[in-house]
């Protein structure tokens, strides 16, 4: 279960640097999104959420006793 928070997280991290840089239109191409200052904030939420989750999935479980 943990690869599945890692995988999760990874994308989410990408996905919402990807999102900040097209808010702040740094990225070319002639999208929807460039330029758009809503996905300058969305996309830190997003990275910081998918951190979390590799955070996550990184943790390791004690042992019972």
């Amino acid at each position: 279960m943990r690869w599945v928070w890692l995988v999760l997280g990874v994308l989410l991290v990408l996905s919402g640097v990807i999102w900040t840089l097209q808010g702040l239109d740094l990225l070319g191409g002639t999208g929807g999104m460039n330029g758009v200052k809503l996905w300058a904030v969305i996309g830190p939420i997003t990275a910081v959420v998918g951190l979390l989750l590799v955070g996550l999935g990184l943790r390791k479980r004690r042992p019972a006793p």
